[in-house]
């Protein structure tokens, strides 16, 4: 690995060790990796710079997939080309599909998921502190004007009230596009446009659909099922949930509830993208084979995405009405991860060990700058001495 701070491309080891890490440790959904991210890539090693991830971010949650993955995939195309976009994503989805494989593996010989959870109690706190610096870094540098500040704090306001995550980016990009490219005649009154917008959302909802029936899972309707799943997912693991039982539970009867339900939690505590919960669902439906091919699937769609996506990042900065709008939707974003800390800190924050933990945690990552990877390690152990 580079010392802390050394600038100019990364090997193809170089890369390919800094993803399986960070998806070794990489703990508490996609705005915990992405802070990550940021940490390793911008901050320490300088790899890219904080304008350039502020953009990546922006991109990625315009199109469907497990958010944290595509940012490694940009991350790996950007300095190593097609190579490095192979090699990172392939890097930060391998620990996570092995680990969960190891799981299914257990419960389907044995009935039961392995027995993790004094380990991960004091994660939560831990992620918390990490998206919470993330979020201060990245702000300084996205957030630089009061417009976007009141925009930001919109998003937060509307997400809380129960609008979707999507929604709120693409409206939010849009409404804050149009308001900075028209700031000055707007004047006063736009603050009350932008929150009236924001808060028109809580109004919004989105149906699918599923014409699916029930059949027998071969392969390659696995496969196919898994490509759809990773074609249109937007928005957090609980949407991955709703979407798997719908299809596999309702309509195809592959899997029961209970162990859709236990998928579900293998993913939750496996490091890395919790789509890996994909992995869990294909081994139990059809062994080894099920696992590769649900892998695969499910995150193929991304490396194509990316792959599409990220030579006109730039070009979208040339004209001035996108790149208000990615502007916007960069400001928006960072609204985003911090209803992830605020929603962290509502569920996890219950106890005196778990206020402890996030209280350290929060002194270390802002005033001794500790490494996410070390805090999430430390407060795994803090967590299972304290309880």
């Amino acid at each position: 690995m580079p010392a802390d701070g050394d600038s100019g491309p990364p090997s193809l080891r170089q890369l390919t060790l800094l993803f399986l890490k960070l998806g070794s440790v990489a703990f508490g959904g996609p705005a915990s990796h992405i802070a990550m991210m940021e940490e390793e890539v911008v901050a320490r090693r300088k790899w890219l710079s904080r304008q350039q991830f502020l953009d990546l971010i922006g991109a990625t949650n315009l199109i469907p997939g497990p958010n944290s993955t595509e940012m490694a995939i940009h991350i790996g195309y950007i300095v190593r080309g097609w190579r490095g976009l192979l090699l990172a994503g392939v890097s930060f989805i391998l620990p996570a599909a092995l680990i969960t494989v190891g799981y299914a593996w257990t419960y389907v010989t044995y009935g039961t998921l392995p027995q993790v959870k004094p380990w991960l109690i004091g994660i939560p706190p831990a992620v918390i502190a990490i998206i919470a610096s993330a979020v201060f870094r990245l702000g300084r540098a996205s957030i630089n004007n009061r417009d976007l500040l009141i925009l930001a704090l919109a998003i937060v306001v509307a997400v809380q009230l129960g609008v979707g995550e999507i929604i709120a980016l693409l409206v939010g990009g849009l409404v804050g596009m149009i308001w900075l490219r028209c700031a000055d005649k707007l004047k006063s009154r736009s603050s009350l446009v932008i929150l009236a917008l924001i808060g028109a959302l809580s109004t919004i909802t989105v149906h699918g659909a599923d014409g699916s029936s029930r059949a027998a899972a071969s392969l390659w309707s696995l496969a196919l099922y898994f490509i759809q799943i990773g074609s249109v997912l937007f928005g957090s693991g609980y949407v991955l949930f709703a979407f798997l039982e719908g299809g596999l539970v309702s309509h195809h009867g592959w899997i029961s509830q209970q162990q859709l339900v236990d998928a579900v939690a293998a993913g939750q505590i496996t490091p890395g993208p919790v789509l890996s919960t994909a992995t869990f669902i294909g081994y139990i439906i059809h062994g080894w084979s099920g696992a590769l091919v649900a892998t695969v699937s499910i995150f193929l769609p991304s490396f194509i995405f990316v792959l599409l996506l990220n030579p006109v990042i730039p070009r979208i900065r040339e004209s001035a009405w996108t790149a208000a709008f990615l502007d916007a939707v960069n400001a928006c974003a960072i609204a985003l991860m911090s209803t992830v800390a605020i929603e962290l800190a509502r569920t996890n924050l219950h106890t005196w060990q778990s206020w402890i933990i996030v209280l350290t945690a929060l002194i270390l990552a802002f005033k001794f700058k500790v490494n996410a990877i070390v805090l999430i390690l430390g407060s795994a152990t803090a967590g299972w001495l304290l309880n």
